[in-house]
C-alpha cells in the first residue's frame, strides 16, 4: 500500500514539493550563525506574509485561482479544499520555524528543524514508494526512514559538550518525532508536530540527565 499520509498527490508532484521543502534547510543553517533576535526579525515577517497569502486565497476567489494556477500542483488536496480553509505547508513551515527558534535553545532548535526538513522528506518519499506495512497511521517503511535519517542528523548537528549521552538523548527525541510525524496526519500538521516534539523531548531529557550543563554552543551567537 502507498503511505497513506500523502493523500492523492502524485509521486512526481511530491518530489517537486519536497525539493522545494528542502530549501527550508536554510533556516537552521543560517540560524546557527546568527542570533535568535536576528533570526526572528526575518522569520516573523515571512510568517505574517505567508499567513496573509493563505488567508487571501480563501477569501478572494480570483486570487485563489491565480494562486492555484502557479502553486496548486505542489499542494495536497486538504490544502486546496475551499471548505476546510487549511493553511499551506509552507505557512506551517514558517510558523514552525519561528516557534522553534523562539521556544528552544539553539542546540535543540537547529537539530529539531533540520530533522523536520530531512526526515520528513525521507518519510514522504520512502513511504510513498515502498510503504507496504501499516504502522499506526502511516507506513512502517516511512516511519523507519524518518528515524534512520533523523539519527544521522543527530550525529552531524552540534552538541553542547559532545557527550555520549547527548547523542542518546538525540536518538530518543528522534524516535518521539517519528511517532509524532506518523500520528499527526488528520488532526495536526507535521511541520509543527515534529520540531516541537523533538525540541521538548530533548529539553526535558537534558534537564533530567544533564541538569547543570549550560545549553549554549561555544563560539556561536545566542
Amino acid at each position: 500500500m502507498p503511505d497513506i499520509d500523502r493523500g492523492t498527490i502524485a509521486y512526481t508532484n511530491e518530489l517537486l514539493r519536497k525539493s522545494i521543502h528542502l530549501c527550508s534547510l536554510s533556516i537552521p543553517v543560517i540560524y546557527y550563525f546568527i542570533s535568535r533576535e536576528s533570526a526572528l526579525i526575518v522569520l516573523i515577517p515571512l510568517t505574517v506574509i505567508s499567513l496573509i497569502i493563505d488567508i487571501s486565497r480563501h477569501i478572494f476567489p480570483d486570487f485563489n485561482v491565480f494562486f492555484n494556477r502557479f502553486f496548486g500542483i505542489m499542494m495536497r488536496p486538504h490544502e486546496l479544499d475551499p471548505k476546510s480553509k487549511n493553511l499551506s505547508g509552507a505557512t506551517y513551515v514558517f510558523i514552525s520555524g519561528a516557534l522553534t527558534v523562539f521556544l528552544f535553545p539553539k542546540v535543540f532548535a537547529v537539530t529539531a528543524f533540520t530533522v523536520l526538513i530531512i526526515s520528513d522528506i525521507a518519510a514522504a518519499l520512502i513511504g510513498r514508494k515502498f510503504g507496504k506495512h501499516r504502522f499506526l497511521a502511516k507506513s512502517l517503511e516511512g516511519t523507519m526512514a524518518f528515524f534512520i535519517s533523523g539519527c544521522i542528523v543527530v550525529l552531524l548537528t552540534p552538541k553542547v559538550g559532545y557527550l555520549p549521552g547527548e547523542f542518546i538523548i538525540g536518538f530518543l527525541a528522534i524516535a518521539a518525532g517519528a511517532i509524532a510525524e506518523n500520528i499527526s496526519y488528520g488532526w495536526a500538521d507535521d511541520n509543527l508536530a515534529i520540531p516541537l516534539t523533538i525540541g521538548f523531548v530533548m529539553w526535558g531529557l537534558y534537564l533530567i540527565f544533564f541538569p547543570g550543563l549550560p545549553l549554549v554552543l561555544s563560539g556561536v551567537p545566542v
